[in-house]
């Protein structure tokens, strides 16, 4: 090697060390390591949207990133902001979407008001702090928030502290365990009886998203449990069909009318299963042969289990709610107007076009043309191009590949732009 070259590069190994101690530093003087989960309800319809502030408990050790505090690696629909009380400075900040955001988009918002509930978890703080939420339109404007101060000694944050209640397993550990990324596996709709079914599931969906890239190159960077919550009933709900049953997180398809959209509102219960569990990302897996799943940003994942699709669907809606990706699909019976045609989608796999310097166009060929014309003979499908149909619009929405794991369960891998998104983000949360 040449020997100014090995000079920069242990200078910028120093610079790496001296930056990651100061993070580490950072945090203990700013943090305890604990967690603090706050529970909010957001509600409101189309016209307007509020949010209060339900409770606050607090748990043992924090599973969220140490370093990086005031950054994060996607926009999101919405953001957690934690501000110094006494400094103002901005010591943590997370990025999330909600089910009650993306309700707002159809018809029944625009005449009923609905309540959603919500639960975000921040380092539990060593002073008071001031904790924002934004909420943002799909016109990446600001529409609701709500701001209000935590002091970590309030007697009405509960102690949550010590061993779990409900049961788990770890399914495998990082290299490095305390900088790893935690994923915790939920049963759904899974009697005490079926706990084997649901940890052969946990295995091949385990198996599934480690065999995608680049989640295959770094899997010594997550850690993995497996919760086994029961359920009073085998299955899950599906309205349209009048099934109802009683299940741990009261899981049903037919989420906004929408036949195959499998959700749990239950999002206090989902966290409340966790309490004391190592977790940051959830995988919610539902006991049903009937197709349909969802995921939201920095929420939960959810996925049936027994369709044959499983292992296509758990690995795709990890994309949504790992890295921010959205859907690559569009179909006419489905589409919705999501994206203004005038206003480029903070998702970073899909385009209007109003700013694509910001997105893949540095993978792209200088002379490439844009947008690309998809032929009717065969397509590279390793070739970045910028493809129109995605985000749920046929038209005035484009995608970064002919096919890709975000636009169809045929498809085995992520594309190329996905890949690098995904990348950047482990390396977020770990480096």
């Amino acid at each position: 090697m040449n020997r100014n070259i090995f000079h920069r590069c242990l200078l910028a190994m120093a610079a790496l060390t001296v930056a990651v101690a100061a993070d580490a530093q950072e945090f203990s003087e700013l943090f305890r390591d604990s967690t603090l989960r706050i529970d909010y309800i957001f509600g409101g319809n189309a016209s307007e949207q509020h949010i209060y502030l339900d409770k606050m408990s607090m748990t043992s050790r924090w599973h969220g990133k140490r370093s990086r505090m005031d950054e994060v690696p996607m926009e999101g629909n919405g953001q957690v902001i934690v501000r110094s009380a006494s400094t103002g400075k901005v010591i943590y900040r997370n990025s999330f979407s909600t089910l009650f955001q993306e309700w707002l988009a159809y018809p029944e918002a625009l005449n009923t008001s609905r309540s959603f509930e919500n639960v975000f978890l921040i380092p539990m703080p060593k002073d008071s702090v001031s904790v924002s939420i934004e909420l943002r339109n799909n016109r990446r404007e600001k529409v609701a928030g709500m701001t209000h101060i935590v002091d970590p000694d309030d007697i009405m944050i509960r102690d949550f502290s010590g061993t779990a209640t409900v049961p788990y397993s770890v399914v495998s550990s990082a290299t490095d365990k305390d900088k790893g990324i935690d994923i915790a596996f939920v049963a759904e709709g899974y009697g005490k009886d079926e706990m084997d079914v649901f940890r052969s599931h946990v295995t091949e969906a385990v198996e599934a998203l480690f065999a995608h890239e680049p989640f295959k190159s770094d899997k010594d960077r997550f850690n993995i449990v497996a919760v086994m919550a029961e359920s009073e009933d085998s299955g899950t709900s599906e309205p349209s069909k009048k099934i109802w049953r009683q299940t741990a997180l009261g899981s049903h398809f037919d989420t906004f009318y929408s036949e195959r959209y499998l959700t749990t509102l239950n999002i206090k219960r989902l966290h409340d299963i966790l309490t004391g569990i190592p977790y940051e990302h959830i995988i919610i897996l539902v006991n049903t042969s009937s197709y349909g799943g969802g995921g939201i940003l920095n929420s939960y994942n959810l996925s049936m289990t027994k369709h044959r699709l499983y292992s296509q669907v758990v690995v795709h809606e990890f994309g949504h709610s790992f890295a921010g990706l959205a859907d690559e699909y569009a179909y006419e019976q489905e589409e919705i107007p999501m994206y203004p045609a005038d206003v480029e989608p903070w998702e970073k796999n899909i385009t209007t076009l109003i700013d694509f310097n910001s997105k893949w166009r540095d993978m792209m060929d200088d002379d490439a043309v844009v947008p690309s014309v998809l032929s009717k003979k065969a397509v590279d499908e390793n070739k970045t191009g910028v493809y129109e149909g995605a985000g749920y619009s046929l038209r005035g929405v484009y995608r970064p590949a002919p096919d890709c794991r975000m636009r169809s369960n045929e498809h085995g891998e992520f594309c190329r732009v996905c890949q690098r998104i995904i990348k950047e983000v482990i390396d977020f949360y770990t480096e």
